[in-house]
């Protein structure tokens, strides 16, 4: 298991337990997270599990692929930072990663 903290648009933040393999965006609905809509199911076909990686965790979590980034040209907000959660998949040494939450999604 490795803890992620999932922080909104106004700050609030919620930690939970996520299953190594998964992905983040599967956590976040497991844990019911609020902002994360996920409306394609983890297809990478949609931009609604939209989230932002803390500067520090970005070497862990990787670079958007270039599918990836096609989809976020759908998001609200997008940032250097931005990436589908949907495409990050939870390793062991990801345990107290950090996401934020934009304040609304495509």
């Amino acid at each position: 298991m490795a803890k992620i903290t999932f922080i909104d648009s106004e700050n609030k933040s919620v930690t939970v337990d996520a299953e190594v393999g998964s992905t983040v965006m599967e956590a976040a609905i497991k844990n019911s997270i609020a902002g994360i809509e996920a409306e394609c199911g983890g297809a990478c076909a949609c931009a609604t599990c939209h989230v932002y990686i803390d500067e520090a965790w970005r070497p862990k979590t990787g670079d958007a692929t270039p599918m990836e980034e096609d989809m976020l040209d759908f998001g609200f907000d997008v940032k250097p930072e931005s990436r589908l959660s949907c495409q990050i998949k939870i390793t062991a040494d990801m345990d107290g990663l950090v996401v934020r939450i934009p304040e609304r999604q495509a």
